[in-house]
């Protein structure tokens, strides 16, 4: 098992990639304790057999610039195969604005397969490459050196197989002509405003059931100064505090470092110093916030307002689409889109894309009349009115 450790190694192998169609890429990291993952390891392989055509990039041993690996993701002859790719991308995005291009990513392209909802690594492996993953380091410490040889094996495995699983769905893909499915999906991987988290819109990641524009205006601030104290500090939000000590603070509204002391899910830590005060000038902030600026939450069609016999045909239709089509349900639409159509709304994913052709476009026609739905034996057939 090869571990390059140098630039220079680094660069030889990526210009040698830069001769095969493909190369395939994983990494390992960690998180539990930064804002931003801390990458450990990236494996790499290209398609031959053979001592060299894998390897493990260590960048924590020695000196060493990623800016090779960097040059083949600009490379655009050169394909760059991940599975389940978004904390990869991540992770580049981060260290050096850059994405792979142009991109695969084989549980996006296994989902649209017929594979099911986020195939896993394991089960694609089992299916198409007839082999078995040992997954027994998969949830070691990856910043510990040495790596012991079960780790390697395991990190090497994860890009070996890949290249089999790669080949398979690539063929399955241009076979079905559904690339472009794929593609609309990665599109969204390979867009900037998926990894970046501004402070200002933090807080509609809290979830809470008021929607008070007061309430939720120091739930504004709280979040912004949450999420800009993690990101400088590089500390997971969750150590400044938690979701439920931040809606605690906006329904309590501490005005002093005593009042602070008596909330029940604050941290010890946030109690004093630093956090301490960034809590109370959020607070005040969000208190003393003009009625225009406050936030609103948009009034979205309740369940009343959905037809319900009609949800439930959309739900027939969508059953019958994913039987037709090899792709599981929730990929093409979900619950809460089914009774948002049903209601009236034609702003949702389900009505874009490849989804449209899929679905929407008949959903569409159902919704107004157009066709109707007859069963037949095991199957539901679409009947024009």
């Amino acid at each position: 098992m090869k571990t390059l450790t140098s630039t220079e190694e680094l660069a030889q192998f990526c210009q040698m990639a830069r001769g095969y169609p493909y190369v395939t890429i994983d990494t390992e990291f960690l998180r539990e304790r930064t804002y931003y993952s801390k990458l450990c390891l990236i494996q790499m392989a290209v398609p031959e057999e053979g001592e060299d055509s894998a390897v493990l990039i260590d960048p924590l041993v020695g000196e060493m610039s990623l800016e090779p690996l960097y040059e083949l993701f600009r490379d655009t002859s050169v394909v760059k195969v991940f599975h389940a790719a978004r904390q990869d991308l991540e992770i580049f995005f981060v260290e050096a604005g850059v994405f792979p291009d142009p991109l695969f990513d084989t549980q996006v392209a296994a989902m649209v397969c017929g594979f099911g909802e986020q195939a896993g690594y394991e089960t694609l492996v089992r299916k198409i490459a007839k082999q078995g993953v040992d997954k027994t380091s998969q949830f070691t410490d990856w910043s510990r050196r040495p790596l012991t040889e079960a780790q390697m094996k395991y990190a090497l495995a994860d890009v070996t197989h890949l290249r089999k699983i790669y080949e398979f769905l690539s063929a399955k893909l241009k076979e079905t002509g559904r690339s472009h499915w794929v593609e609309e999906e990665l599109a969204i991987l390979t867009n900037p405003d998926t990894y970046v988290i501004k402070p200002s819109e933090a807080w509609q990641r809290v979830k809470t059931r008021t929607t008070s524009p007061k309430f939720l205006s120091i739930v504004r601030e709280l979040a912004r100064f949450r999420e800009g104290y993690a990101q400088s500090r590089n500390v997971p939000r969750n150590r400044v505090f938690k979701d439920d000590a931040l809606v605690e603070l906006a329904s309590t509204k501490p005005g002093n470092m005593n009042d602070l002391g008596r909330s029940r899910l604050l941290l010890r830590e946030a109690r004093k110093g630093e956090i301490a005060e960034g809590i109370l000038s959020a607070i005040q902030v969000g208190l003393e916030c003009p009625p225009e600026d406050m936030p609103k939450v948009e009034a979205k069609n309740d369940r009343q307002q959905v037809n319900p016999a009609l949800a439930d045909l959309l739900r027939v239709l969508l059953k019958a689409k994913t039987e037709s089509s090899g792709v599981a349900p929730k990929l093409i639409a979900t619950a809460s889109e089914l009774d948002a159509l049903a209601s009236g709304e034609r702003d949702v994913a389900a009505l874009q894309g490849w989804r449209k052709e899929v679905f929407g476009e008949d959903a569409l026609r159902l919704c107004d009349g157009q066709v109707a739905l007859a069963a037949k034996g095991g199957s539901v057939r679409i009947i024009k009115l």
